[in-house]
């Protein structure tokens, strides 16, 4: 009996079966019933056996084994199957599992069936495999994707869920530390708070900024005609007023306007000036320079301390690749989550620019940002 028939006639033990296996499975919450038990397996299973009756010649069978099958343009069973196994509150490996039974199941039933000395479809067996394993990659790859916009709408709500409390936090702060009726203590405590609120708001800002990045097309910008350098300047000031140990030597030309999103790039000066007063050996000055050259304002900073690891420097822009668990804890407790360089870089893509980095202990660290003036750089 050829694999694809015995599955059809088949279908309530190997169902059955499944459905066994995955009440062992623990999860959360209320025990499933056998619908939701079954779910999906039987669309699968009759794509799986239509499948095996479909002819495939050599090359699709090699572009399936590296996992390059035509894809679906309608969601496919596998992959709805993932998502509802993922609000059932089962984990990836759990779900993985089931796939491991299924194909164990089918394969032994099928097995079991055949009388001896009959000659097995041996390629049956390989086009069921293939089969599985298409489906499972099809559940992760849904599953995944899942999880990844169920954690940007966490980041999001958050984010903005947060930002009312921090802004009375900090307006309040900001009020005590203004005052003249504080004494010299309590000037001192209000002033930390001001300044801790103040990280917690910027936090917040990239996390939602992240968020932005991950679910959309980057982060957006509103371009206008303006100079930098009052705002390079701003930032100098206010990055030398937070840091009074750190020695920020800005050097400038008269003019640096052109087409920019003004708060954005006060956001890219101020993540890569505070990123060098974080990492930088403050016994160097950090020299920062804006200058225009060739139709593009090109802004560096540059620090000396302990240099930037070589198989980091290509992830330097990206938090997600530069995170592992091995180098997770080896973190401090002081370790920002990274999200500094990747907010600056997205932000300097958004305006047609680059970001570079060159780092080595006897040189330092040089950030480079080169963004373009625009259309009218000779307003």
């Amino acid at each position: 009996m050829r694999l694809s028939d015995f599955i059809i006639k088949n279908l309530e033990p190997i169902l059955q079966a499944w459905e066994d296996f995955a009440r062992t499975i623990e999860v959360p919450g209320e025990a499933l019933d056998s619908k939701a038990l079954r779910d999906h397996a039987e669309q699968m299973l009759r794509a799986i056996a239509l499948d095996l009756r479909t002819y495939q010649s050599a090359q699709e069978q090699i572009a399936k084994a590296h996992g390059n099958a035509p894809t679906e343009e309608l969601e496919t069973a596998a992959e709805t199957h993932a998502v509802t196994r993922l609000m059932a509150g089962f984990t990836l490996d759990q779900m993985v599992s089931e796939y491991r039974a299924l194909r164990s199941s089918v394969l032994s039933q099928w097995l079991g069936r055949m009388k001896a000395g009959t000659v097995l479809e041996v390629d049956d067996m390989i086009r069921f495999n293939e089969a599985i394993d298409q489906a499972l990659a099809e559940s992760i790859a849904s599953y995944s994707r899942a999880v990844e916009a169920s954690r940007n709408v966490f980041l999001g709500i958050l984010g903005h869920d947060l930002r009312t409390p921090l802004g009375a936090i900090l307006l309040g702060s900001d009020v005590l530390r203004r005052s003249n009726d504080l004494g010299a203590r309590k000037s001192k405590i209000a002033l930390g708070i001001y300044t801790s609120v103040r990280r917690a708001s910027q936090i917040v800002d990239d996390l939602l900024d992240l968020t932005r990045c991950q679910m959309g097309p980057g982060i957006p910008v509103k371009k206008e005609n303006i100079d930098l350098l009052p705002r390079c300047t701003r930032i100098v000031e206010e990055i030398r007023t937070f840091h009074p140990s750190a020695d920020i030597i800005l050097t400038a030309g008269t003019l640096a306007r052109g087409e920019f999103d003004g708060a954005r790039m006060e956001q890219v000066f101020s993540n890569l000036l505070s990123n060098a007063v974080q990492h930088g050996d403050l016994q160097f000055p950090i020299r920062v320079s804006l200058e225009v050259t060739g139709g593009s304002v090109v802004f560096s900073v540059h620090n000396f301390g302990e240099p930037i690891p070589e198989d980091t420097l290509p992830f330097i822009f990206n938090p997600m690749a530069r995170f592992s668990q091995n180098t997770s804890l080896e973190l401090g407790p002081s370790t920002g989550l990274g999200l500094g360089l990747y907010i600056a870089s997205e932000i300097v893509t958004a305006h047609s620019g680059t970001l570079d980095v060159a780092s080595n202990r006897a040189q330092g660290t040089t950030f480079f940002v080169k963004i373009p003036l625009g259309r009218d750089q000779d307003k």
